[in-house]
Parts: C-alpha cells; structure tokens; sequence
C-alpha cells in the first residue's frame, strides 16, 4: 500500500473521537527500540551492573528468538530500576528522547498520526514499553493518551515491578480494549498500527488495521489476514556518497566565502565582497550537498527589507538554507564567545555578526542598539526565535529578543517556515543528506507594538504551526 493511498482513505473515512487510532511505538512511530537508549545509558552510568547487563541480554534474546519467555528480560530491566525515584527515570526519559530517541521518529509516522487527530480520532500510543519511553514521543506527535506497561510506585520510589501485566502480545490486546470501553471507541470503526509479529493480537481487535514496516512473522500473518501492509522509510544515516559529498560542500563554501573576500579587497568594497561571498558560499555549499530548495512565498521577502527574518530551527544546515534566499546585506546575532571559535570564522567572515555579551547587559544593549541603527540603514536581521535547535519539527516557544528589534528598527518580521532541514542534516549529524528542503515565506508583519507584543508573537507562532501542519504548494526551486 502506498502512503498517500492510505492518508486519502483515513480522511474518506469516518471521523470522530469514537474512532480509535492506536500506534505501537517501538518500529512503528519510531525506528529501532527505545529502550535500547535506557539500557546503554544504564550501563554506561553504572546503574545496570554487568551480571544483570548479561541476564538481561541473554533473556531478550532468548525471548525473541530461542523460543524462551518474551517477558523475562523487560522483567529483568525492570527490577534493576528498583531504589530509583520516578521523578529521575522521567527526567532521564526526557534526556534520552532529545538527545537519542528524537531522531528516531520515522516522518512518514508522524504525517498518519496527523491525518488522524484532523479526523477527530481518538489517537493513542499502545505498547509494551513504559510510560518513561513513550510520554516524550507522544507528547512530541501531540498524543494524549497511552496505552503501556506501567511500574509499580511506592512513594515516589520504584519498586522494580509493574502494575499488572505487561502489556506485550495477547496483553496489549486486553489493554487496547480495555481502553476502548473506557472512553467510548467503536473498535470495529478504528485502526491499528503494528511492526512485529507479537502484535497480530492486538491488530485484530480492531476492524482497521495495518501492518506498519512489519517483520517477516508480521508480514506472513497480514498476508493470511488481508491486512495491508504499509513500509515506511526509516531516517537514514550518513553514506559514503553524502560523506564525500559533504566534504566538497564545505570545500564549497569556503571557496566562496574566500572569493568573495578576494573581490571586496579589489573593488574596495567590503559591503559587495560579503554579498557575493554569501550568494556564493551557500549556493555552492548546497549544491556540492545535492540539496535542492523549494520555495513558496519568495515575494514577500523580496518587498520588506529590512526586516527582521525569523525561522524555525532544527538543523545545522537551517542559517544556510535562509542565507541562500537573503543572498545579500543581511547579518546575525551571536554569543560573544563565537567570536574566538574557529568553527564560526567562515560566519564572521561573511556576516560580520553582531556579538552579545549577555553577562554584560550595558555592552549587551549598546550593541543592539548599534544592531537597530544597522537595521535601520538597511542591513535585515536573521535570527531563530526558539533560540537553540529543536530534535524534532514541533515548534518551540518564541523568546521576544526579535521582536523587541523590530519595535527599535521600525522595521516587519518576515517568519520563514523551514521543512525537512532536520531529515537533511540531523541533530549531531555531520553529514549532509542529499534531499529537498522545503520553505514557505509568510507575508510580513508591520506596526509592532510593546503593548500588543505578546498577542503578536502568539498569532505569528500560530501561523507557522498552521504552515507545517498544512504545507502550501511549492512555487519554484532554488
């Protein structure tokens, strides 16, 4: 089956919350095992002692393809958490997810969890795995309610046990109808997702459900069963092609960058030797990169500078993306400490930032008032409102720094919406994907007000989640 096959048959499909939308999370919503992060964190900080590390080990893989106790080794896991208090597995959870378990979210699953909240559904995460495990995820796709393994607490202590069962095999079933009875959801009218062949109990009780990236026990029974089968791509790691293709990016890029200091040295222009080392430096980079950029909306950037440009941010590769549509006489705010990094020289070079000293507030606002005074005389601003990259496309809260500046320089706030820059170059990546990033320009917002800033803010944030939620049609490719 096709994706778009299916996204069109859940929204000809019936819609409300009676209609139930339940995902497994490990190899469905994400790719790989989540509690993979947890026992390699465990190990590594000395939680998990060795002999209980190699019980564990030996039990899963007993369970999983010996023939012995699929339960034991979750079993094993989960007494080694006992003495820990909740509160710490749920701060560990939320670490792991932002630094491992984020990139992990196949894209693909987050576009049919979509498709089901726009229906109405009652969506929900139904998996063996633990609350700790699932929360971030769930709360990153907007999902609300869960179906899972719960621990046994004492106190705010874990005892090492769980309340009740696992919810693993014929034991999630029982938990996905539970649920169902709970909160008035027609199983015969809902849909479930699954990726492995313990959960053939579980898709069976609903009248929808679908065979998600399933393994080969999975893949058999849904032939046998007539459920369709759904492949999803999995996030992708660096190969050997974009290694060398990133390698020729960053050659690309400095090349540029020097080609355009070279021509502000003849000409005696600095100001024209920084817009063309930028045009050149980020055109090439991209290319050499093989990323290809589709924009909509370019017309409202082309007539409102100066402004102040804000996007969101996921990605190393986002300021790239945005400078390749600025192209000329615009800049960036930095930490003062970015200054002496020999990673950023090629940005000082090219940008010639203005640089914060925020232990300093005098030099910090004297220099933004020089930044006003530099906006004012037509160089726009470029600046990420979250203010640090997100792990996955939810957008963030907006800090008002940005906004302030607009109010100061008299000058519109462009929002540029990036899509896909994330899948291009992950989070602690190092190397470039080849692929498209998509990029939608909203109209420019005028006539900023300290008295209505908040509002503002909030209506401008609202228009970029409606951007991402529901992506306009692409207009040209740069």
């Amino acid at each position: 089956m096709d994706l778009r096959e299916h996204l069109e048959a859940v929204a000809a499909g019936p819609s409300g919350p009676e209609v139930g939308a339940f995902f497994d999370l490990d190899g469905t919503l994400v790719a790989g095992f989540t509690a993979n992060a947890f026992f390699k964190d465990g190990v590594r900080r000395g939680d998990i002692g060795l002999r209980t590390a190699v019980r564990t080990v030996a039990a899963a893989v007993d369970g999983t393809y010996l023939g012995g106790d699929p339960l034991k080794g979750g079993g094993l896991a989960f007494e080694a958490l006992a003495g820990q208090t909740e509160d710490t597995l749920a701060d560990l959870g939320e670490r792991l997810f932002a630094q491992k378990i984020a990139g992990t979210i196949r894209r693909e699953a987050r576009e049919l969890v979509r498709a089901h909240q726009r229906m109405g559904h009652t969506v929900a995460v139904s998996s063996a795995a633990t609350e700790y495990q699932i929360r971030p995820v769930a709360r990153d796709l907007g999902i609300e309610h869960l179906v899972c393994t719960r621990l046994e607490v004492r106190d705010g202590v874990l005892t090492g046990r769980t309340r009740g069962r696992m919810l693993w095999g014929p034991g999630k079933a029982r938990g996905v109808r539970a649920f169902a009875r709970a909160h008035g959801v027609d199983l015969l009218r809902s849909h479930g997702y699954g990726n492995g062949v313990e959960d053939i109990d579980f898709l069976a009780t609903v009248g929808r459900p679908v065979a998600l990236s399933p393994d080969a026990g999975l893949r058999d029974a849904a032939g046998r069963y007539g459920w369709p089968v759904l492949d999803l791509r999995d996030p992708r790691g660096g190969d050997l092609v974009s290694l060398a293709r990133t390698a020729l990016a960053l050659g690309g890029m400095n090349l540029g960058a020097m080609t355009g200091a070279a021509l502000g040295v003849v000409t005696g222009s600095r100001r024209r030797g920084i817009n063309t080392g930028i045009a050149l430096a980020c055109g090439s980079a991209l290319r050499l990169a093989g990323v290809r950029v589709r924009v909509t909306g370019s017309h409202h950037l082309d007539g409102a500078r100066p402004a102040i440009v804000v996007a969101n941010h996921q990605s190393a590769i986002d300021p790239v993306v945005v400078a390749s549509l600025l192209r000329v006489d615009f800049t960036v705010v930095a930490k003062k400490e970015a200054r002496y990094d020999p990673r950023a020289i090629l940005g000082s070079v090219l940008l010639d930032p203005a640089y914060i000293d925020r232990s300093n507030p005098d030099q910090a606002r004297a220099t933004l008032a020089a930044l006003a005074d530099r906006i004012r005389g037509g160089t726009s601003l470029l600046i990420f409102p979250e203010g640090t990259r997100a792990p996955t496309p939810v957008l963030g809260r907006f800090r008002k720094g940005a906004f302030h500046l607009a109010i100061q320089a008299g000058v519109p706030v462009v929002g540029v919406v990036l899509r896909n820059t994330g899948e291009i170059l992950p989070r602690h990546a190092k190397v470039i994907r080849p692929g498209v990033v998509e990029v939608c320009v909203l109209p420019p917002v005028h006539d900023w007000s300290l008295e209505s800033l908040d509002d503002q803010i909030a209506a401008l944030h609202r228009a970029f989640e409606r951007t991402m939620a529901d992506w306009p049609q692409n207009e040209r490719e740069g």
